[in-house]
């Protein structure tokens, strides 16, 4: 299940996958982004929370048409934080950043444990962040 954490005026999208993630999840979550594009936001900072995501209860099918659907609007993403409470998503981020090569273009994805929440959300709202290197 896929539920927006906070909503913001701004060019932030901040959504947090409980449970699982399943194909209608995945449609909800570029109904939200497209949402954001629709508001007159060209480029879309997005928090993902996923501590409490179970990955047996998730739809493999809905992460490859979710990667799919990504690479497609890969311009429109700007900075984007990865809040969980996983060794293989730390892991994983840095892996993902070159693959898109993010940060040449002044985007950056970081991962954020659950602990420094509030970081991330400084991270994608632009602010500063005593925390934020």
């Amino acid at each position: 299940m896929v539920e927006q954490l906070k909503t913001f005026s701004n060019n932030v999208l901040a959504l947090e996958v409980i449970d699982g993630f399943t194909e209608n999840d995945e449609k909800l979550c570029q109904k939200f982004f497209e949402q954001k594009r629709a508001e007159g936001f060209d480029i879309i900072n997005v928090l993902i929370k996923l501590d409490e995501m179970k990955l047996s209860n998730s739809s493999a099918r809905a992460f490859f048409e979710d990667t799919l659907w990504s690479l497609r609007n890969y311009r429109h993403m700007g900075h984007i934080a990865i809040v969980a409470h996983s060794k293989i998503l730390k892991a994983l981020v840095p892996i993902d950043k070159l693959f898109f090569q993010r940060a040449g273009k002044g985007r950056q994805e970081r991962y954020f444990d659950v602990s420094e929440l509030n970081d991330a959300f400084a991270f994608v709202n632009g602010t500063k962040s005593q925390f934020l290197h």
